[in-house]
């Protein structure tokens, strides 16, 4: 059994939380020979439905949990983090203006990042979940400057998941038939799912989704609309957020951030922008799409041809990044 690694899951007393523990506890993240230490970290008011949770992971008497930790204590969950999964944050409430959102959400991911700096391993990987993640995500990553840039991503991945499950459904096969679908920019309203460049499996044969599904009305008004607004379609329908796919979605990201994606496929993920790809402006945590090394180490696809089509769609999303983070300038602390 290989050391242990410590992975911290922030909002650990949450819906999203309460589906995603057990997956990583039984190894659907890490592997079935990687022993973990599980921390779990919610704030004050929370501590008591935190007990119930780790209650029942150690009920669940998983082999390859070593400890658990439940703490309001920042200083002792990030210590010695190898992996933090940022879950919590402040939501939008009816009738909350976005610099709201904004301003509550700094405070969170500015004491994070600080903590990340001041406690965890330099080579800690760090995946923002909370909304909005994209710049929640810039924020924690200027706060903790001793932390390399790119071990800083958000989450795109649910975005991912279901624009494929989108085309699957369109084209009668299982999802793990389709592949190469991008996200591009923001985990919002505005992000780009982009089928231009995905294939998918047909009795055997790999082919171009556009040239399968062969109706490009569908691919750029139907498919993008539905991918932009599934998380609020959820909510419509179940009156909670999407706290199963969620979970999902990030033990996706987390596995192919830990073993690398195979050869011919890409992940999309929301990674620092230095202003080197595809003419998106820089200092963004913009989803791009991305393979990953065994290492960990990510690089973005190069050479694919943007339409433009494309070419609207990626700028408009790069504007509402722009205008999040420039807001969210507004409300940081001096250092």
């Amino acid at each position: 059994m290989a050391e242990p690694l410590r992975v911290l899951v922030t909002g650990a007393a949450g819906q999203i939380a309460y589906s995603l523990l057990y997956s990583i506890g039984k190894g659907d993240v890490f592997g079935p020979k990687q022993s973990l230490v599980l921390i779990l970290l919610d704030i004050p008011p929370m501590m008591g439905v935190l007990d119930g949770v780790l209650m029942e992971l150690q009920d669940c008497s998983l082999p390859l949990v070593s400890s658990i930790v439940a703490t309001a204590d920042p200083k002792v969950a990030f210590t010695g983090v190898d992996f933090a999964i940022l879950v919590g944050a402040m939501p939008r409430r009816e009738g909350m203006e976005r610099a709201d959102l904004l301003k509550a959400n700094v405070k969170i991911f500015e004491s994070q990042g600080q903590a990340i700096n001041s406690y965890a391993k330099k080579t800690v990987k760090v995946l923002v979940v909370g909304n909005p993640a994209n710049t929640n995500c810039l924020v924690c990553m200027k706060n903790a400057p001793s932390i390399p840039k790119e071990n800083f991503t958000c989450m795109t991945r649910l975005d991912q998941n279901r624009a494929q499950a989108q085309i699957a459904n369109r084209l009668s096969v299982s999802c793990d038939a389709v592949q190469n679908v991008i996200i591009w920019g923001n985990h919002s309203s505005t992000q780009f799912p982009d089928a231009a460049h995905a294939s998918v499996d047909i009795n055997g044969k790999k082919e171009n989704v556009v040239a399968a599904v062969k109706n490009d009305d569908w691919l750029n008004g139907e498919f993008i609309k539905t991918v932009q607004v599934r998380g609020a379609s959820v909510i419509k329908a179940r009156k909670l957020s999407s706290a199963m796919s969620a979970a999902k979605a990030i033990c996706d990201h987390m596995k192919d951030w830990w073993f690398g994606t195979p050869e011919g496929s890409w992940v999309s993920m929301g990674v620092y922008n230095n202003g080197s790809y595809y003419g998106i402006p820089a200092d963004l945590i913009y989803s791009l799409p991305v393979t990953i090394g065994k290492g960990g180490e990510w690089s973005v696809v190069p050479g694919l041809t943007i339409t433009d089509f494309a070419r609207e769609k990626m700028d408009l999303t790069a504007k509402e990044l722009v205008d999040e983070r420039d807001t969210a300038n507004q409300f940081v602390q001096p250092q």
